[in-house]
């Protein structure tokens, strides 16, 4: 089976991010609910029972869920976005943990959610394994994660200007549709394509939602005043504005 684990990443590091992009995370999120309804599209969850919103960030779809009558429990690694999700009643319950290493207990859940989080694990099959090891014997699974090919236009912007991209390295589309599938899982892929009116409105929209952290580490020389002033000159656009694109691997119980 293909690899699909990545760097060792310093979750540490990755909830005070997180933490830091807590209160305006929801202002620039609006990829992550693109995402999020496409994949919700392919849930066939009729009957509402214990949910658990795995990587809930500011719990939109934790708010989303209970809404519609489930009790949900929201699940992130970041103390500040389940204080960001708590001060909008947006679950029943609320914890604190890493997604690798799951707290809850075996067929203990109905639906596990969790949308764009996995890309923030070491270690897709394991943690999926985990997610499936809680379901009920008619629980019911949906994830989504960011593959390799992510963010293409930054890496075209840099390279024009003789820098190193400063993204991470996805596992590839490949290696999470064969696990996501050897799982049991329905998996598919496709893009996601956002607009913005200046390259730093896309670069800022990363950094809104936390996704501007690097697995390596910190890059130095990023780029001063005359760097950002240039971007507008190789980033691709169209006639809806500046382009970031983002490949999606979604996967749902059959």
């Amino acid at each position: 089976m293909p690899s699909n684990t990545v760097n060792q990443i310093d979750k540490k590091a990755l909830a005070q991010v997180f933490s830091r992009a807590a209160k305006q995370y929801d202002h620039f999120a609006a990829f992550q609910r693109t995402v999020g309804e496409q994949l919700m599209a392919h849930c066939d969850w009729h009957q509402p029972g214990l949910l658990v919103d795995a990587g809930a960030g500011s719990g939109w779809f934790s708010r989303y869920f209970r809404e519609q009558g489930y009790c949900v429990t929201a699940f992130d690694l970041s103390s500040g976005m389940l204080q960001q999700a708590a001060q909008q009643h947006s679950a029943d319950y609320y914890v604190r943990g890493d997604l690798e290493a799951f707290p809850f207990h075996p067929q203990s859940i109905d639906y596990l959610w969790s949308n764009l989080a996995l890309q923030w694990c070491s270690d897709f099959h394991h943690t999926v394994q985990q997610f499936q090891r809680s379901l009920t014997s008619h629980g019911k699974l949906a994830v989504s994660t960011l593959a390799a090919g992510s963010l293409p236009e930054i890496e075209q912007v840099w390279q024009r200007m003789g820098r190193s991209a400063p993204i991470n390295r996805w596992s590839s589309t490949e290696s999470l549709l064969s696990t996501a599938e050897s799982l049991g899982l329905t998996a598919w892929q496709a893009p996601v394509v956002c607009h913005f009116p200046s390259p730093l409105d896309a670069l800022w929209s990363l950094k809104g939602i936390g996704a501007s952290h690097l697995h390596a580490g910190r890059q130095s020389g990023l780029g001063g005043r005359e760097f950002f002033h240039q971007l507008a000159d190789h980033w691709p656009r169209d006639e809806r504005g500046f382009r970031l694109t983002y490949q999606i691997v979604f996967g749902v119980t059959r």
